[in-house]
């Protein structure tokens, strides 16, 4: 009885956020609402409007006229409001748990993962937009004659298309970076998890965001997607590699920058010196955590045929002993799954499985006296190339383990794939060296995600069908600015000078050209 008021509870102060926010949309009155609910039960937690394209075509217009305004103050000001808005996260820690919960259906841990990286990539990026954005000074066409800079200038506004399975994570801390470049935000996120990112827009205009510059549109994106791309100036998105490739084809109908994560069927390597102990518990979190439905988590492993039976058996006996369940109690380990679509999903690619000769080890079963939507964690060996799970995304909690005679053969299993997102490694000694040889935008070594999500200061993102541009790091900032290169010419012209024939000119600049190329300027 405890456990099931804890749920009723967090579900009732989710109920209580979301009422507060509709009216934050950028939307017309009078139009259409559309319900969310809540996967733990199905009941309802709020609901939004449903705009249409005018509303999302008044709402870039308000942007840009914000974001002109934004873009003049300075670096350090618009990094205040930043700071301002970690501090108000931290402050409202509980709240947005219990309303990423309510929305998404993941474990509490799932939701903490959430705000922390938010908190950890908003602070990142308030303390070092200075270094990335500030004019730098760049070699002039000719020493002392020519001062040349780059300058960085936003790109007007940006429009972030965000998914229901992070829904802080993916609307928020793509949004951070774009705004400290001096750009507006449309934001759409998904329809079934639209109000943790109005909670997010509510905390960024205490912080003293203006109140036009971000606006959030809500509705399918098959109806208000299109009119987003039209009207922006640059476009985030997150989801799958069949969207991703239609986006990009749209964004490249009006030449706007693209920066796109996408899908990924990420491979595991265990090597013959791992610690099969540690590698098991590692596999256990990358592969279950948020329920599986995470682009990079774990969907194929590969172990060294020397510690392949110990490895499952030890990784086997760790997935049976996850605790599923609903609600905010710390100790669950793994939560619901998103929507009725998505366990049949699952469930379609483990029954096609075992219909064509795989073996269940654990798992494999839908778990309606936990909910409508729980699915137990799923370990599956045997799995052939005839069978969906061998190269579909799954999106899910379910595994396949493989044999894998040696590294070299791990390593051509791995990256036979059109998806190139991420990898894992477990290695005493080899792992950065077999890291190395893997096609994917991020390898952890002795980790599953983790370590190289929460390095901020390095890019991630994928390789081949799995994304084009990076979050994180240098290139998550300035991919939302355009590069701009003034020079300003003292003295001499580069040309020829009054009364000097061309052909003196060329002369005397070929003498020049050959002495800057025995002494390059850059060493």
């Amino acid at each position: 009885m405890g456990k099931q008021r804890g749920t009723g509870a967090l579900l009732e102060r989710g109920r209580q956020l979301a009422a507060e926010l509709p009216g934050l949309v950028a939307s017309a009155p009078g139009r259409p609402a559309q319900a969310s609910h809540a996967p733990f039960d199905g009941t309802v937690v709020g609901e939004v409007p449903v705009c249409i394209p005018q509303d999302v075509r008044a709402a870039v217009d308000t942007a840009r006229l914000a974001q002109r305004h934004w873009a003049g103050l300075s670096i350090a000001e618009r990094s205040a409001v930043i700071r301002r808005f970690v501090a108000l996260l931290l402050e409202r820690e509980r709240d947005i748990l219990d309303l990423v919960q309510a929305e998404s259906g993941k474990s509490r841990l799932s939701a903490f993962e959430e705000f922390a990286d938010v908190v950890l990539t908003a602070g990142y990026y308030e303390r070092n937009a200075e270094r990335y954005l500030g004019p730098r000074r760049r070699k002039g066409a000719a020493p002392v004659l020519t001062r040349t800079t780059e300058y960085r200038v936003p790109k007007g506004v940006v429009g972030v298309i965000s998914p229901w399975n992070y829904p802080l994570t993916l609307a928020v801390s793509d949004a951070i970076p774009a705004l400290l470049a001096g750009n507006g935000i449309v934001l759409k996120p998904d329809s079934r998890t639209p109000f943790t990112a109005l909670l997010m827009l509510r905390l960024l205009r205490e912080a003293g965001l203006p109140a036009d510059l971000f606006q959030i549109v809500t509705g399918p994106g098959t109806v208000i997607g299109r009119a987003l791309i039209d009207c922006v100036d640059f476009l985030m998105f997150t989801g799958s590699s069949k969207t991703g490739k239609t986006v990009a084809r749209q964004c490249g109908e009006r030449l706007i920058g693209f920066s796109a994560e996408l899908g990924g069927k990420n491979p595991m390597l265990v090597l013959a010196d791992a610690d099969v102990g540690k590698a098991a518990a590692g596999a256990v979190h990358a592969c279950f955590s948020n329920s599986g439905q995470l682009c990079v988590s774990i969907e194929r492993i590969y172990v060294h045929a020397d510690v392949h039976d110990s490895f499952l058996a030890a990784f086997t006996a760790k997935v049976k002993d996850i605790r599923m369940g609903a609600g905010p109690d710390w100790d669950i380990g793994m939560g619901s799954l998103i929507s009725t679509q998505q366990v049949e999903r699952v469930d379609r690619h483990v029954q096609d499985a075992l219909a064509k000769g795989a073996q269940l080890l654990t798992g494999g079963r839908r778990r309606p006296d936990l909910g409508p939507l729980f699915y137990e964690p799923t370990v599956l060996a045997g799995v052939r190339e005839d069978m969906l799970l061998a190269r579909e995304e799954t999106f899910g909690p379910v595994v396949s383990v493989y044999r894998a005679a040696d590294d070299d053969e791990a390593v051509a299993l791995a990256n036979d794939s059109d998806f190139g997102l991420n990898a894992s490694v477990w290695s005493a000694r080899h792992g950065e060296e077999v890291a190395r040889r893997l096609l994917t935008g991020t390898i952890n070594v002795n980790e599953g995600y983790a370590a190289t999500w929460a390095s901020h200061d390095a890019p991630i993102g994928g390789m081949k069908d799995s994304g084009a541009g990076r979050r994180h790091g240098r290139e998550g900032i300035l991919k939302y600015t355009e590069p701009q290169t003034i020079a300003v010419q003292r003295l001499l012209r580069v040309a020829p000078a009054p009364g000097m024939s061309n052909q003196a000119y060329a002369r005397i600049m070929k003498g020049a050209i050959t002495l800057m190329q025995r002494f390059p300027r850059n060493r």
